[in-house]
């Protein structure tokens, strides 16, 4: 089998082939340091974390993975002005709370994570070489900006399906110095009221790096002038990456060979924002819900389609989470954490949906399939055929990064309660067979009893074909 993925630049499902046979070098575009990260944001690095996993575990592919932070722009000095606070302390803040939030989440570390500001001589070395090609120009008017001069790149719109003539500029461009008001800025001069602490010095002036450019000197010095797989959010498609895509092929480098694109996380119908306020940040969301639901819920959706998150959606993952939880925790009872056996064969099922463009819902239903095969095994005494198909599904929700029993999530239910379920499990089975004693006896009253007892200890008992089984009751949130 091979994979396959949608590729934003041609518009077509393609067989991915990297450059290297048996390695992968991908680049994200990771998020602006200006506030403090909510599941909306954290998407995109949920959905590459998914694609990074299949490639090293279903192709067994080695993957170097850069993600870069965009730690100074426009937005990140207005915040630390209004605030009072020093712009880099505000953007190293939010830098950290965004790799909680990612840890938090179970998304494996980038290979390495570059910062912009880190990375100016060798954005200034792309700007000299775009000038020496005819394709920017430093601002006449003596600000220190650098353009890049879209009429200058015939295939300007590519990426995007657009044609120059059919663009505007967007309402919040600074014209000052330009050709041409589509034309973007490489750099930007130092402007008065600005701390001294946000410019550097360059062969055009004093500044500080434009949004586009930082990315396409950052991909470069880390995975080569042509590498395989450039993600992210598809609001960034267009301009920021046509304007990446642009100005490193006009510099001569071949840049991207696949482009991958996730959607929204919308809320009634409209992309999420900071209009929700605070309530859907990751650390105030995983104070009521155990982080691997709300990996679960960034996950369970195809990295192209829109999550509408409503009162109710983390309930929903929450639920999926349980059942396969308590099927794994009754077939592998004597184990606290359990790893998936990388050599372990996974289902035709679950590789071709995930060679299917990472058709994850179809992966999903495979992993549910056989939770409830494997619940079927334990109420017939098959104990065996129930521990081989929970390490089949351990084997397929590690691909998702959503493995229960992962020392990832610390224990039960991601990390929130200590690890009692093996202890519980005997008390509570005891006072079941106590139950169906009764139940046998035809001493139903004994028998109700127990089971208000139970549900009044927060246990479910429900009575099916295979034989009562339990389960801790739902929690209100």
């Amino acid at each position: 089998m091979s994979l396959h993925l949608f590729d934003t630049a041609t518009r077509t499902q393609r067989e991915f082939v990297p450059l290297t046979p048996g390695k992968v070098g991908m680049y994200i575009c990771g998020l602006t340091t200006q506030g403090a990260p909510h599941i909306g944001h954290i998407r995109f690095a949920v959905a590459f974390d998914v694609l990074r996993r299949w490639l090293t575990r279903g192709h067994g592919y080695d993957v170097t993975v850069i993600r870069n932070v965009t730690d100074i722009d426009d937005k990140i000095l207005r915040k630390a002005a209004e605030s009072g606070e020093d712009w880099y302390a505000l953007s190293y803040r939010n830098e950290r709370a965004t790799s909680e939030a990612l840890d938090t989440l179970g998304v494996l570390p980038a290979t390495y994570e570059p910062r912009a500001t880190g990375h100016i001589p060798e954005m200034v070395t792309l700007m000299e070489e775009l000038q020496e090609r005819g394709h920017a120009y430093p601002a006449p008017d003596g600000s220190g900006d650098v353009y890049f001069d879209v009429e200058s790149w015939d295939d300007y719109g590519e990426l995007s399906n657009q044609a120059l003539d059919d663009m505007v500029a967007a309402d919040d461009a600074d014209p000052r110095g330009k050709r041409d008001p589509r034309d973007f800025a490489l750099w930007k001069g130092a402007k008065e009221g600005e701390p001294s602490t946000a410019t550097w010095p360059t062969p055009f002036g004093p500044g500080r790096p434009g949004w586009h450019l930082e990315c396409s000197a950052m991909a470069r010095k880390y995975l080569g002038d042509s590498f395989d797989i450039h993600g992210g959010g598809i609001d960034l498609r267009f301009p920021h990456h046509e304007n990446e895509q642009a100005q490193s092929r006009a510099a001569g480098l071949g840049f991207a060979q696949y482009w991958l694109h996730n959607a929204w996380v919308t809320v009634k119908g409209e992309k999420m924002g900071k209009s929700l306020g605070n309530a859907l940040e990751i650390h105030r969301l995983t104070d009521i819900y155990a982080p691997i639901v709300l990996r679960y819920f960034l996950t369970a959706a195809h990295y192209r389609s829109m999550i509408e998150y409503h009162e109710g959606s983390l309930d929903e993952a929450e639920a999926a989470v349980e059942r396969i939880e308590g099927f794994l925790r009754r077939a592998l009872p004597d184990a606290t954490t359990v790893e998936a056996d990388v050599d372990l064969d996974l289902p035709e099922a679950f590789v071709e949906a995930m060679d299917d463009d990472l058709g994850v819902a179809s992966a999903l239903a495979v992993i549910h399939d056989r939770v409830r095969q494997g619940n079927t095994a334990l109420g017939e005494g098959d104990r065996e055929s129930a521990a081989e198909l929970a390490a089949t599904v351990v084997a397929m929700t590690d691909v998702l990064g959503v493995n229960p029993l992962s020392a990832t999530w610390g224990g039960p239910a991601g990390g929130r309660e200590d690890d009692l379920t093996p202890a519980l499990d005997v008390l509570v089975t005891a006072r079941m067979e106590a139950r169906a004693a009764a139940r046998a006896a035809r001493d139903y009253d004994t028998a109700d009893a127990i089971r208000d007892e139970l549900a009044a200890a927060g246990i479910d008992v429900a009575d099916t074909a295979g034989g009562a089984r339990w389960s801790l009751a739902k929690k209100e949130h």
